[in-house]
């Protein structure tokens, strides 16, 4: 992920760290390595933090039971983005002054977005309204086990009316098994986040997008580009929120392994 990589790189170095950037293509694993043992190398260089993106879900969860190092979950598979949700949350209470009493519709590829699991996690435990709204074939069963203030629509309309935030989603085309939608114009047309359909949410309502934007797919490239639009505002976020989060897991791991 371009945002997601470039701005814990750019948070470690503001952060005044060494930091070195591994990827599957140029690490051992191509040659047959496990991911544990990959970890526990980096544990062996004496790395303060690990930050994981990974594509299967719990891979951060399972390495952080066999090593000391701090794990930093940076998305794993469809499971959960945690930062992300973070810095969503700031930007939300930034702009709305409150998490709490708001009402957020997260719209598109729900079934594949771990964006929107971590957010329905968070805003519904912060006091938010969370409406999850997608086509049936990209919508996850028992939506509702997320948290009490989350509800499943099935039209956009209804998600939107009345909404404080507006959340779009990108189709994510790399992660279809099959053919879950009739087409991009169709989605585009259904689902798609355009003028009409934004009139339905509150004259203050923000707009927000985690990225990649597939423009005019989910969302018109005129409200991505326009004044309610803080898609931007979020990647700029990205940045002062995870440096938080490494100052956070760092101070933590020096304290659980400091002497008694």
């Amino acid at each position: 992920s371009t945002r997601t990589r470039t701005s814990f790189e750019v948070a470690g170095k503001r952060l005044r760290a060494d930091v070195v950037n591994v990827s599957p293509q140029t690490s051992s694993v191509t040659k047959g390595e496990t991911l544990l043992d990959t970890v526990k190398n980096l544990e062996a260089l004496r790395a303060d933090a690990i930050v994981m993106r990974h594509p299967a879900s719990g891979a951060a969860d399972f390495v952080s039971r066999y090593t000391r190092t701090s794990i930093v979950n940076a998305g794993d598979g469809a499971h959960e983005h945690p930062t992300q949700a973070l810095l969503d949350a700031f930007i939300m209470r930034r702009e709305k002054k409150r998490i709490e009493g708001l009402v957020v519709a997260i719209c598109g590829d729900i079934l594949h977005s771990r964006v929107a699991r971590s957010n329905a996690l968070l805003l519904g435990a912060l006091g938010a309204e969370v409406r999850l709204c997608g086509p049936r074939t990209l919508m996850p069963r028992a939506v509702e086990s997320l948290g009490p203030t989350v509800r499943a629509m099935g039209r956009i309309d209804d998600a939107v009316a009345g909404a404080d935030v507006v959340m779009m989603l990108r189709i994510q085309t790399e992660r279809l098994a099959g053919a879950m939608i009739a087409s991009t114009r169709e989605y585009a047309r259904t689902f798609g986040l355009n003028a009409r359909v934004l009139a339905l949410a509150k004259p203050d309502a923000i707009v927000m997008h985690p990225g990649p934007i597939n423009r005019g797919v989910e969302i018109d490239p005129r409200i991505a580009d326009g004044d309610r639009s803080v898609i931007l505002d979020q990647v700029e976020a990205g940045v002062a929120v995870r440096m938080a989060v490494l100052d956070a897991v760092v101070k933590a791991g020096d304290a659980q392994r400091a002497p008694a």
